[in-house]
C-alpha cells in the first residue's frame, strides 16, 4: 500500500485539489495523509466564494507533527498542486525535503500550476518563478500543462520534436519525469486532445476525445492518477492509466451534465477504466 503526502487546497462543496486528488488514491488503495492549503466553500471558478487560506505555518506545524508519530520513512510519495503564495510554496518544498530525509525513495511530485492558454498565468505573482527556480528542481516528477511547460522552459511547443525538447529542457531542471498534459500540436487531430510523458529519454503520447463540458479539478485527479500508477511502474503505463481513468470521469460527468466532476460518483473508472487509451512509444 502506497502512503501519498498531498499538500492541497480543499473545498467542502466540489471537487479540486485535495478534493480531487485525495478519494482517487483511496480508491485505489493508496494511504493519503491530506494537508490544505486552505478551506473554502467551493472553487474559485464560480466566481464567489468563502473561506479561508491557511498560513505557510500551518503546513509546516502538521509535517512536523506527521514527523513526529515517526512515519516518514514509510511515505512514498509528496503531492502538490496550486501554491496559494510563495511562502506555502516553501513550506512545501520544506517537507518533501523532510520526507526525502527519511526515505530517499520518496517521489516528490510537483504539479506546476501556473496558468493555461487562453487565460494566462492565473497565480500571484512570484508563484511562476518559485516554481521554476526553487520547486522543480527539487521535484522527480512534475505535471504541467502546454502553457505552464512552454512558460518554464521558454520555449514554443506546436510539433512534437518541439515538444519532447521542452520537456528534455524542463528535465534538465530536475524532474526526471515529466507529464505533459492539454497538448495540441500541428498533428493531433481535430477533436482530440493530447497527453506526452518522457523519461529516461524515452518518450509516450496518447490523444483522448475531447468532451463538450468546462469544469475545474481534472488536472489534479490526473496529477495524483499518474503518481500512484508511477509508483507501481513505468511512464508509459502510468500515463495510460490516468488518462484511460480521467477521460471516464469527465465522460460520466458530461453525460451528467454536472458542473461538477463526479469524482464519487464514477469511481468505478479509477479501478477500472470502461475504456482503454495505450500509450505509443514517439
Amino acid at each position: 500500500m502506497a502512503s501519498i503526502l498531498s499538500i492541497q487546497s480543499w473545498v467542502a462543496y466540489g471537487h479540486v485539489g485535495n478534493a480531487s486528488a485525495i478519494f482517487p488514491l483511496q480508491r485505489l488503495g493508496a494511504e493519503v495523509w491530506g494537508i490544505h492549503t486552505v478551506q473554502f466553500s467551493n472553487h474559485t471558478g464560480y466566481g464567489a466564494w468563502r473561506g479561508q487560506v491557511f498560513g505557510a505555518e500551518l503546513i509546516r506545524d502538521c509535517v512536523e507533527g506527521i514527523e513526529e508519530r515517526g512515519v516518514l520513512p514509510r511515505c512514498d510519495a509528496v503531492l502538490s498542486g496550486y501554491m496559494g503564495s510563495a511562502e506555502i510554496g516553501a513550506a512545501i518544498l520544506d517537507a518533501a525535503r523532510r520526507v526525502k530525509a527519511a526515505n530517499p525513495a520518496a517521489l516528490w511530485c510537483c504539479d506546476p500550476v501556473i496558468g493555461d492558454v487562453g487565460r494566462g498565468i492565473f497565480v500571484r505573482p512570484g508563484i511562476p518563478e518559485f516554481l521554476r527556480d526553487a520547486a522543480l528542481p527539487a521535484a522527480d516528477i512534475a505535471t504541467p500543462n502546454q502553457f505552464e511547460l512552454e512558460w518554464l522552459t521558454g520555449r514554443s511547443v506546436t510539433t512534437l520534436e518541439e515538444a519532447k525538447a521542452a520537456i528534455a529542457a524542463l528535465q534538465a531542471m530536475g524532474p526526471r519525469c515529466v507529464l505533459v498534459t492539454s497538448l495540441r500540436l500541428a498533428d493531433t487531430p481535430e477533436g482530440q486532445i493530447g497527453m506526452l510523458a518522457g523519461e529516461g529519454g524515452r518518450f509516450w503520447r496518447l490523444a483522448t476525445p475531447m468532451l463538450p463540458l468546462s469544469v475545474n479539478g481534472a488536472g489534479d485527479a490526473i496529477a495524483a492518477l499518474f503518481l500512484f500508477h508511477r509508483l507501481a511502474g513505468d511512464a508509459a503505463g502510468a500515463l495510460s492509466a490516468a488518462a484511460s481513468s480521467v477521460f471516464g470521469l469527465l465522460r460520466r460527468t458530461a453525460e451528467a451534465g454536472s458542473r461538477e466532476i463526479l469524482t464519487v460518483a464514477a469511481q468505478e473508472e479509477f479501478v477500472s477504466p470502461t475504456r482503454r487509451f495505450a500509450a505509443e512509444a514517439c
